[in-house]
């Protein structure tokens, strides 16, 4: 299966932007959506974006849409999350993970493997 390591976080001030970065080896990238989930102290890990194998399609948490983008580069087997206009709520330990074929919803338990995690801390 597909191995994953992200980074890319770091401490940023409120209204600034970062870019994770999700690098896959392994299997084939293309067999997988790919999507970014994160998890703040004390609460439950949460879903962020999701983009389709080819990237012909994407979808997003309601608290993010309109300030993040999520994207992938095939030919380096590589997913991005662009985080734009970051609020201190968006502090959380951010993961990547590959969805296997068969899978289509957006919850934790459809996607797997997962990155090691990148810590994201927005001050305000």
């Amino acid at each position: 299966q597909v191995q994953l390591v992200d980074s890319g976080g770091g401490l940023v001030q409120a209204g600034g932007s970062l870019r994770l970065s999700c690098a896959a080896s392994g299997r084939t990238f293309t067999a997988y959506r790919m999507g970014w989930f994160r998890q703040a102290p004390g609460k439950e890990r949460e879903f962020v974006a999701v983009i389709s194998r080819y990237g012909s399609s994407t979808h997003y948490a309601d608290s993010v849409k309109g300030r993040f983008t999520i994207s992938r580069d095939n030919a380096k087997n590589t997913a991005y999350l662009q985080m734009n206009s970051l609020k201190p709520e968006d502090t959380a330990v951010y993961y990547c993970a590959a969805s296997p074929p068969g899978y289509s919803g957006t919850y934790y338990t459809d996607f797997g493997p997962w990155g090691q995690g990148t810590q994201v801390t927005v001050s305000s």
